[in-house]
């Protein structure tokens, strides 16, 4: 290993020069764009590593670790490598950085769908306006589903924009939601938004049949994690016109598809990409690179609070926020 004492993968310009600023001068830092496996690390390059969601740590890394930074407000991943490896170090993630940029996020989603911001972008060369009529949000029925720190800031956000905001949610945290069952809210959506936490039991939760329950031209939103709504699934629903509008910030084998684009050799024939790919050219369609919580003031906090975590860890041997135990 190198004389670093933490090293951070995944870190983009902004980041790195921002977690820069508050490391103190008495812990040495390594850094890379990269995930593990771009980098082609085949050890790591420090006892405590930090990613984000698309890097692969390697099995055998296990044993050479004392702890992993997660840089992300979900943290299956994290509970993932403990159960398959064994690993006994220390876990820690960053449940409170981004509750509302990952909010706003949403919100402009479903904005631009209803309101066809793409196709009114298109039409700017001919000037024309016909095919353009949207819809206002006021009084549309918002479907929250996940209400924790994300989808709570949904919900209000919602309620500012005069919506009928529904929650879906096990825990019933928050006096100011309306929680329906999931049937009941599903029936009467006209945007769902999913913010919900990535478990083993609810992969593939937006599924074909469930979103077929909505009514016909329903807008589904995904700023959680891609494994909750089946790409093929989604798919199926645009073709078939039942999906009025899809926005999504994450995706299935998210990994896979960052790593082929960003190389600029998307793999051929590959079918999960080849969809994603057709449904990009549709106008009722927008895919964000996971970039939801990129606003200034988070990447501020992610800095600080990535900062305060390592920090910590290394003056006590554990996290502030650590992974939760499943």
């Amino acid at each position: 290993m190198s004389q670093v004492d933490v090293f951070f993968y995944e870190a983009f310009d902004e980041e790195r020069a921002l977690i820069e600023k508050y490391l103190p001068s008495s812990i040495k830092a390594g850094f890379a764009r990269e995930t593990i496996q771009e980098t082609g690390h085949q050890t790591p390059p420090a006892s405590v590593i930090s990613t984000r969601t698309q890097s692969h740590i390697q099995d055998q890394w296990a044993s050479q670790l004392t702890a992993i930074l997660s840089r992300s407000t979900g943290y299956n991943h994290m509970q993932d490598y403990r159960e398959s490896t064994g690993f006994s170090g220390q876990m820690g993630y960053l449940p409170l950085y981004c509750n509302r940029a990952v909010a706003e996020q949403a919100m402009l989603l479903w904005m631009s769908l209803l309101r066809k911001l793409l196709l009114q972008m298109e039409r700017f060369n001919s000037f024309s306006r016909s095919g353009l009529t949207g819809y206002e949000c006021s009084g549309k029925n918002l479907l929250v589903v996940g209400v924790g720190n994300i989808g709570h800031e949904v919900v209000r956000i919602g309620k500012g924009l005069d919506m009928n905001v529904y929650g879906v949610d096990l825990v019933k945290k928050f006096d100011d939601t309306n929680y329906v069952d999931p049937e009941e809210g599903i029936a009467q959506a006209h945007i769902v938004v999913s913010a919900m936490n990535l478990t083993k039991k609810n992969r593939g939760y937006f599924n074909y049949q469930l979103l077929k329950k909505a009514p016909a031209g329903v807008i589904f939103v995904n700023v959680a994690r891609g494994e909750l709504s089946p790409i093929d699934d989604l798919y199926r629903l645009v073709k078939e016109g039942h999906l009025g509008g899809l926005a999504l910030d994450v995706y299935e084998q998210e990994s896979k598809i960052a790593i082929f684009l960003r190389s600029g050799a998307a793999k051929v024939g590959d079918p999960l990409l080849q969809k994603i790919k057709e449904l990009q050219q549709l106008p009722n369609v927008i895919f964000t690179p996971h970039n939801a919580f990129n606003s200034h003031e988070a990447v501020l906090r992610k800095a600080e609070h990535s900062v305060k975590q390592i920090e910590h860890f290394l003056q006590s041997g554990r996290f502030l926020w650590p992974v939760p135990e499943e």
